[in-house]
């Protein structure tokens, strides 16, 4: 299923040459709209940053000018791009939902993630979201939580990282991605813990559960711990080489400040904060900074990626699934306080999403955690920047 990158980056150079730039994107070189009397901007009125964007620039390793080397025993991580130990390195990833309802807060483990995706769960409720936390060392894991349903979008992206997909249960709609020979999920397996919640909100990925998950799976096509034919090779971000560090308003001429975006996802009224001395944007949601509760981490970024993506309502539940296999399609990446429009691309349910800037090459990000969000494109232009 792996599809060449170079190949994929000239269909993408098309792409972009007949793509109209993003309606965000509202001048190449002009400094767009006033600030409003709010001092936030819209998405049509974010304007080009004319200064420094005050963004930490990341210590090279050793405080040098050699290049990095990896200690022995380590390996570049592909969800991260950070050293983390070899004895890992074909280990798949877990994609675990993690509900967002405001009563399953505080979270546990999710800032243990290396990405997380925000999508949004269903039309009722406020458009109501849940989180898709992506863990490569699930082996560590403590308490993740609390576990909920998922939805077939979730299924697909989680395919891009030949992830096993931890959940609880789901509507029907999700059977025919189930059935695929390159999906794999655990339902309903973990671990109860007495909060004094509704059973729903009880349900947590607890250590051990998934050992005894892939066990009681063992020889089971498809459920090997370790990545197997339907994994993408590489990593599956284009990063910047460890040490360094990518500066949008050094490497473009179109970039926009973005030191605060606020998401249209109205139940809990996701924010993401850049924090220019550690150089992370800082997730907030329903009026306060998301804190795990495990050990009280502030759940953090160093890249934000925003895709412009319609979806289809599948029944009067509200139940829906995003058209996420797609090309051309809007999106914003936020790094050090600077946002780039580009372009995200999607051919198949487990090829990788990649991002393009408008020379059709595929984007370059920095090395850490990243947070994606599926933003409707019916609520694109809603989209706040400060």
């Amino acid at each position: 299923m792996y599809i060449n990158r170079y190949a994929k980056k000239a269909i993408a150079s098309i792409m972009c040459a007949v793509t109209v730039i993003s309606v965000a994107a509202c001048s190449s070189t002009g400094s767009g709209s006033d600030n409003n009397s709010s001092g936030a901007l819209s998405v049509e009125e974010v304007s080009k940053s004319d200064s420094t964007t005050g963004s930490t620039v990341l210590e090279e390793a050793a405080d040098s000018d050699e290049p990095y080397v990896l200690p022995e025993g380590m390996y570049f991580s592909e969800l991260t791009g950070e050293p983390i130990s070899e004895d890992i390195k074909d280990q798949r990833p877990i994609a675990a939902m993690v509900d967002n309802e405001k009563t399953a807060l505080p979270h546990y483990g999710t800032a243990e993630a290396d990405v997380v995706y925000e999508l949004m769960n269903s039309t009722a409720n406020d458009r109501i979201t849940r989180l898709m936390c992506l863990v490569k060392d699930w082996g560590n894991i403590e308490q993740l939580g609390s576990i909920r349903s998922t939805r077939p979008t979730n299924i697909m992206l989680a395919s891009e990282w030949n992830a096993v997909l931890c959940h609880d249960g789901g509507p029907y709609y999700n059977d025919q991605y189930f059935s695929q020979p390159w999906s794999a999920h655990f339902s309903g397996t973990f671990s109860r813990v007495n909060n004094g919640k509704s059973k729903e909100f009880t349900e947590y990925i607890i250590n051990g559960d998934l050992e005894n998950n892939f066990s009681d799976y063992e020889g089971t096509a498809g459920y090997e711990t370790t990545y197997n034919e339907y994994a993408n090779e590489g990593e599956h971000f284009n990063f910047v080489t460890y040490g360094e560090q990518i500066n949008l308003d050094e490497k473009y001429s179109r970039y926009y400040a973005a030191n605060k975006v606020s998401l249209p996802f109205w139940h809990n009224g996701s924010t993401l904060t850049y924090n220019p001395e550690t150089g992370l944007y800082e997730y907030s949601e329903y009026g306060e900074t998301h804190e795990d509760a495990e050990d009280g981490e502030v759940l953090a970024f160093k890249n934000v990626i925003l895709q412009n993506c319609d979806f289809v309502q599948l029944d009067d539940n509200g139940y829906l699934i995003y058209n996420c296999i797609d090309s051309g399609k809007y999106a914003w990446y936020l790094t050090n306080g600077v946002a780039k429009d580009v372009t995200w691309v999607k051919t198949s349910e487990t090829d990788v999403t990649r991002y393009y800037d408008e020379n059709g090459e595929e984007l370059e990000i920095n090395t850490g955690k990243t947070y994606i969000a599926l933003v409707p494109s019916d609520t694109w232009e809603n989209i706040i920047f400060e």
